[in-house]
């Protein structure tokens, strides 16, 4: 039934209805009509046309009942979209107008005759109101209308916002409710659009500085200058205001009786006020609707950028402020049309207010010119310091989230290290320092405010003291009410320019960040030539390569590269760590700057990194990696990389959900899913870097036989490897060392011609040595016919127990209204209700004083023995002291902010670091990002704002109001029942706009969390050539994103239009009335009073109806981040009755009594009842196969899980008794993935700062690294990037174990610590460590057997349970020991593959 649907328009026009209502509505049309012909035609014949002298009050009480009907009507029609209820509302407002305004007799008894057929036609109108009221609640037909079909009246109400609020009012907005986006709002019209010109700036000479501002003003350029259109529109609409009362105050002067120009006046008004709104509310609409396409556009432009950044340009940005670009940098851009608008537009706006009063007051006014000047330039100084403060707020601001996101994605590290403390230290530093910036930029606006409150009243009293002295102009009502509404109108631009100031300064800011972003280093497309794979044999060709990661580095990476592959030959890479074995593999890709030489690649690649790279998701999607399902090439692959068993064991079996960044899979389940992917692709080359150094020997086995060697038989494959025993099945070897590749050839060929593999051999026979020792010792020959035999067990089942069922949980979100919880939690939390109740006292304060000083004018301005210069006295003495409450209004706002900001962060990252790991491996990082940034941005700059604003704008309005009936009683009457109804519909659009908000809250995170994820796969997805597909799923985050933010602002300027409608019938009544009654009832100065304020009313009524909604839409972040504040935490750092004696642990044993482990209460156990000793100074090995619980093992020896049943003691004392940190600190670990954070070598190894330079040089001695360092000039102040990324894997591993030799604690565990490391390096280390930590109890999970083979005793696991703990000898003394079986299978492996070697 929408006018603007043409085939709708039946049944909405008055002869669609029932025939009796239908002749009501002909009748009443034609009513008007006559009444209307008789009123013109009274005027013509010169007869007088007067209002209803008598003293009769029932006219009075039907005219009022007439507009009260009329409401209603106008209201059901801005609720409905009919044209009907518009037509009967003028028929009612016509028939009130009637009873006043009588030309003739005749027409008297037309009009007696239409009010009892127009309340006959009320009675026809019941039924039809219950079926009205009633179609507000319930929506019973889906109708979801979009934009580009709504019609024009449809358009101008924002109507065909309708359906979505219908069924936001029956019951909560759920995504699937909200209607999508026109294809012009989507982000790939908006990206392509940005993106030519985009080329097209950066290849133009003419400018080499805001491409981005130039780039978007040329795509939006039609759009922009349509809202400026509006935005013109209304600064005449509010310039005119003055104009409009001077005419009505001149008009109360009159000596006739000219109804007619009171009457056009009236009609004059109405029509500036609808323009005024209409023109407001498309102007704000349109322009954040554009806002939004540039928003969209700059995300998509950004997250495209990041996969053409070259390693150097990843380096100067990291994920985290990548992140933030798109989180804070380009959502800025949403608000920026608006802004930018509104700094022209308020300029003419102050212009125009200028000239009014010049026209009113001509040369008093030139005094007034003084300090507007002053102001002005004041303008000027503090811009600029408002820009100093926000550039270096945003600086400070990025450096936090930068340390937040490394701290979050480390968070295990961290707790196992019990570091929680020292980098809570470390981000409250970074926040006090942005938190400086904050309070400076708040408080400088505080005094802002009340400045630009002071200067219009300083104008003002310095203008009508010049009138007075100069005598330009009377000091009469007509002359001051005019010059207070010209100044009024001028206090908006005078207020509102230095925000629109620091806003644009703000987005300039935003714009030069991105755009510097958008000019970084790029990956070269001539790096590496890419050619199909036809029927070339070769597979890869490198000629006279030189490569650095450095492009100005004297000293390249990678030097005098010669190499050809051969289509289906299997390359191995080995060498020492750092020798340049992973940067070949970059080299090959493109990843590193190419000096000179050249790179030819014939077919598609697959890559596999070193550092496990999974996406959230299930099994299946990870593997499919976006390609089709082909099931018979799906089970290969999962077959291939021993995935089967894990699968089977899977509650849910390949559609199990992953963590992010794989965090409830294993490292061996990671890698191998990722190999998986790549063995699914179906490439024509491979490079796998370490593939095998986070599984076990047997699974190590498995995947290089049945994947590399059968599934990949005919394939390319360069295969980066410390695993010796794999190399002499290869076809060719590449010895890398010192950057170069040193030896080419077969085994036997580089084993006779080299030292340096010959190292990594002997290395690996040494260890293999050992090993062969203790089985010819204790089996003979039994043994080798058990190696013999096919090992019939193949890889077990995993026995990670999060990954048997959904471990990320959804957000939660709340639902409906909540009331006002959240604003108590607000004062609560900051403890602000004193700064809360003085923000009131003084708003109030403000007003009142306000009032008074106007009041005194209207009434001492017509007592003429009050000399002028009193009347301004006293008049600029009430002003300027109302200024300091205003002063007071917002210093008091600014601290409530600060004090809120400063408690939720600190509440909020308490609660964090104190959430168990649980916590962690269940919610993306993302998540808790969003708080830590767009959430608490909000609180940082909005909501104390919103409070403040919307306190003042309902103070104005209550304000007003009184005024007005203090004039013209009878507006309340009017007045009343519109508040009553601005309320209910104030409350119909809270339902869906608290709901779209909310949403719109779990929309962005999901945005984040795949441009943080995508960051970190940059590298593999450009190998697999699947940019395209993540392009494609990010446009889709980003529509989904957009469409909410659209219906959000929608639904705002839907309500602010229908407000703004209905307080315009206050101000009409109250005009109305000042027209129709008799001369000399109302003083012009009190004409002038209630007119001055009644033009406001409805900007008043926006204000504070804006503020008030973007308050309850603001406040949802603080439901946000209480939401993290109330995290339940993990048992206390330390008890202080129950703390450990100083020197404990002494010896250094552990008891585990019947552990049993489980991830969740409904979850099953992980660990099912082990139950050992090991006795102090012990050297354990934990071995079993990859997910068999033996990193869980681990976890619960350091109470990131709680055992759910059994105790461990460590010297006696069960763990549980004591605190976290006193246990954690006298625990040392090398973690399992090696972790490096931002900062230099010595802060790596010493985060505390407990240890000299003179003990960091002897541990980075012990493990390997004090030749590497020494040689970088910077020493132990070396630079460590973002998660090391400047560092190997192997190196990163090498920092972790330095960081155990500096602590030297009784325990040590080693979590598959040597996995990335060679051979040769593996045997030094354990050197060491038998050297360093010989009377400590050293646990050892590893993959290596000969690694534990030396231990005192074994520990096997094998699904979750304990079957076997005793000295390696003795278990290998049994021919069914499941060890046994273990070093049998990795003596098979090395046997077959050295047997004539050794």
């Amino acid at each position: 039934m929408a006018f603007s649907t043409i085939p709708n328009l039946q049944g909405c026009l008055p002869w669609s209805s029932s025939t009796p209502r239908s002749l009501l509505d002909v009748f009443n049309l034609a009513f008007i009509l006559v009444y209307l012909v008789g009123l013109f035609s009274a005027v013509l014949n010169g007869e007088n046309i007067g209002r209803n002298r008598s003293k009769n009050w029932v006219f009075l009480v039907v005219s009022l009942c007439c507009a009260f009907t009329s409401i209603a009507y106008f209201t059901a029609g801005f609720l409905q979209s009919l044209v009907i209820y518009f037509v009967r509302g003028l028929i009612w407002i016509a028939l009130a107008v009637s009873l006043n305004i009588q030309p003739g007799r005749s027409l008297r008894i037309i009009v007696s005759l239409c009010i009892r057929l127009c309340f006959r036609h009320h009675e026809y109108q019941d039924e039809e109101s219950e079926s009205l009221s009633q179609s507000l609640l319930i929506d019973k037909k889906e109708n979801k209308v979009e934009l580009k079909k709504a019609g024009i009246f449809s358009r101008l109400a924002f109507s065909w916002l309708n359906p979505l609020l219908k069924v936001g009012k029956c019951k909560p907005l759920s995504l699937s409710d909200i209607p999508s986006l026109d294809s012009e709002d989507e982000a790939l019209l908006a990206y392509n659009k940005f993106a030519k010109e985009w080329e097209f700036q950066k290849k133009s000479n003419s400018r080499s500085k805001n491409l981005v501002l130039f780039a978007l003003a040329k795509c939006y350029l039609k759009e922009m200058l349509l809202v400026g259109l509006y935005a013109l529109l209304k600064t005449i609409s509010i310039s005119s205001s003055p104009v409009l009362l001077y005419a009505f105050v001149s008009y109360s002067y009159r000596e006739d009786d000219d109804l007619v120009w009171g009457l056009s006046l009236v009609v004059l008004l109405i029509l500036t006020k609808v323009v005024e709104s209409l023109s407001q509310r498309h102007w704000f609409f349109d322009s954040r609707r554009c806002g939004m396409r540039m928003r969209s556009a700059l995300m998509a432009a950004i997250f495209q950028k990041q996969f053409r950044l070259s390693s150097l340009g990843r380096r100067n940005h990291s994920a985290g402020e990548i992140v933030n670009y798109i989180a804070v940098d380009a959502y800025r851009l949403g608000e920026f049309p608006w802004w930018f608008h509104m700094a022209w537009s308020l300029p003419i706006q102050f212009l125009c207010s200028v000239v009014i009063l010049f026209s009113a007051v001509g040369s008093g006014a030139l005094p007034g010119l003084v300090p507007l000047v002053i102001c002005g330039a004041l303008n000027v100084p503090f811009a600029k310091i408002l820009q100093g403060y926000q550039t270096k707020f945003m600086v400070a601001q990025d450096e936090r989230l930068r340390a937040t996101s490394a701290v979050l994605n480390n968070m295990k590290i961290i707790k196992l290290q019990s570091w929680e403390e020292h980098f809570r230290k470390v981000i409250e530093s970074l926040r006090g320092i942005e938190f400086k910036w904050l309070t400076e930029t708040q408080e400088k606006k505080a005094f802002g405010t009340a400045l630009y409150w002071m200067s219009p009243t300083i104008v003002s009293a310095v203008v009508f003291a010049g009138t007075t002295c100069m005598g330009s102009a009377p000091l009469d009502a007509v002359t001051i009410f005019t010059v207070l509404a010209s100044l009024r109108a001028m206090s908006e631009p005078v207020r509102m320019l230095p925000e629109v100031l620091s806003v644009l300064i703000q987005v300039k800011v935003s714009l030069d960040r991105i755009e510097v972003f958008l000019q970084e280093d790029e990956v070269k497309e001539d790096v590496v030539k890419r050619y199909p794979l036809m029927n070339s044999e070769l597979s890869i060709k490198i000629e006279n390569g030189v490569f650095s990661w450095e492009p100005n580095s004297s000293i390249p990476t990678l030097k005098n590269v010669n190499l050809d592959f051969r289509r289906g030959e299997k390359i191995s890479v080995c060498g020492a760590v750092g020798s340049g074995k992973s940067s070949l593999l970059s080299a090959i890709l493109g990843e590193m700057s190419k000096i000179s030489g050249s790179v030819d690649i014939y077919g598609s690649v697959a890559y596999v990194s070193q550092s496990s790279w999974i996406q959230s998701g299930t099994i299946r999607d990870n593997i499919l990696y976006g390609k089709p399902m082909n099931k018979p090439r799906y089970e290969m692959a999962i077959r291939a990389c021993a995935l089967d068993n894990d699968i089977e064991n899977f509650d849910h079996g390949d559609m199990t959900e992953i963590g992010q960044r794989g965090l409830n899979m294993s490292g061996g389940q990671k890698q191998r899913i990722q190999l998986a992917r790549a063995v699914y692709n179906d490439a024509n080359i491979y490079l796998l870097d370490d593939p095998f150094s986070a599984v076990d020997a047997h699974t190590g086995a498995i995947l290089f036989h049945d994947c590399v060697m059968s599934a990949l038989q005919d394939k390319t494959v360069i295969l980066v490897t410390h695993q010796v025993e794999f190399l002499a099945e290869t076809d060719r070897i590449l010895v890398m060392d010192n950057g170069s590749v040193l030896q080419s050839g077969s085994y036997m060929e580089i084993l006779k011609s080299g030292t340096t593999f010959e190292q990594l051999v002997h290395a690996h026979q040494s260890s293999m040595t050992a090993v062969d020792s203790v089985k010819k010792h204790e089996f003979g020959n039994q043994f080798e016919s058990s190696v013999q035999q096919p090992l019939k067990q193949s890889s077990e089942s995993e026995i990670t127990a999060p990954s048997s069922i959904q471990i990320t949980e959804d957000e939660r979100m709340e639902i409906g209204d909540v009331g006002w919880k959240p604003h108590k939690d607000y004062l609560q939390v900051s403890r602000g209700y004193i700064h809360f109740i003085s923000v009131i006292l003084s708003q109030s304060a403000f007003f009142v004083f306000q009032i008074l000083s106007t009041y005194w004018l209207a009434v001492t301005v017509e007592m003429t023995h009050i000399g002028g210069g009193l009347v301004v006295g006293v008049y600029a003495a009430m002003s300027i002291l109302s200024c300091f409450f205003v002063y007071a209004r917002s210093w008091i706002s600014a601290r409530l902010g600060l004090k809120a900001s400063k408690e939720f962060f600190s509440a909020f990252m308490d609660s964090v670091f104190k959430a168990p790991m649980l916590f962690f491996d269940s919610t993306p990082v993302g998540r808790i990002l969003t708080r830590a940034s767009s959430d608490m941005s909000i609180l940082d700059y909005d909501i104390t704002y919103c409070i403040s604003f919307m306190i003042a704008g309902a103070v104005e309005i209550i304000g007003i109001t009184l005024i007005m009936s203090k004039v013209t009683w009878q507006v309340l009457l009017v007045a009343i029942p519109v508040t009553i109804f601005m309320v209910y519909v104030q409350r119909y659009y809270l339902a869906s706009a608290r709901e779209l908000v909310r949403i719109n809250g779990t929309t962005k995170a999901p945005v984040m969390n795949y441009v943080g994820e995508t960051i970190l796969g940059v590298v593999t997805i450009r190998a697999f050539a699947m940019t395209e597909r993540f392009i494609q799923t990010n446009l889709q985050l980003i529509d989904t994103d957009a469409t909410l933010f659209f219906h959000t602002i929608a639904a705002m300027e839907w309500v602010l239009v229908r407000v703004e409608a209905l307080q315009n019938l206050t101000i009409l009544t109250s005009a109305l009335f000042l027209v129709l009654l008799p001369q000399g009832t109302i003083a012009p100065g009190f004409v002038g009073l209630a007119l001055s304020y009644a033009l406001t009313l409805s900007s008043a009524q926006v204000f504070m109806t804006r503020w008030y909604s973007g308050l309850d839409n603001y406040i949802i972040s603080v439901e946000r981040i209480k939401q993290f504040m109330h995290i339940e935490p993990e048992p206390p750092a330390v008890i202080s009755d129950r703390r450990p004696p100083p020197s404990w642990p002494s010896e250094g044993s552990i008891d585990f009594q019947d552990l049993k482990v489980k991830y969740r209460a409904t979850a099953p156990y992980v660990l099912k009842g082990i139950t050992c000793r090991i006795v102090a100074g012990n050297k354990v090995g934990v071995v079993g196969r990859t997910g068999s619980g033996k990193t869980t093992l681990i976890g619960a020896l350091f109470r990131l899980l709680e055992p759910a049943a059994g105790r461990i003691l460590i010297d006696g004392l069960d763990i549980c008794s004591i605190g976290l940190k006193d246990l954690r600190m006298k625990l040392s670990i090398i973690p399992q993935e090696p972790t490096l954070f931002r900062g230099t070598v010595r802060s790596n190894m010493d985060p505390l700062g407990l240890h000299s330079d003179q003990e960091i040089w002897e541990a980075l001695e012990k493990c390997q690294l004090k030749a590497t360092i020494s040689s970088i000039p910077s020493g132990l102040d070396s630079s460590v990037n973002d998660d090391g990324e400047n560092w190997s894997a192997g190196q990163r591993q090498l920092f972790c174990l330095g960081r155990v030799l500096l602590r030297k604690n009784k325990i040590l565990v080693l979590d598959e610590a040597t996995a990335s490391i060679d051979s040769a390096t593996d045997a030094v280390l354990q050197r060491i460590i038998r050297q360093e930590f010989t009377s400590c109890t050293v646990v050892t999970i590893a993959h290596r057997v000969p690694t534990v083979t030396d231990s005192d005793m074994v520990m096997v696991l094998s699904y979750g349970k304990l079957v076997e703990y005793e000295k390696p000898s003795v278990l290998m003394e049994r021919s069914d020991s499941y060890f046994a079986k273990l070093v049998a299978e990795y003596w098979s492996n090395s046997k077959r593959d050295y047997s004539g070697d050794f």
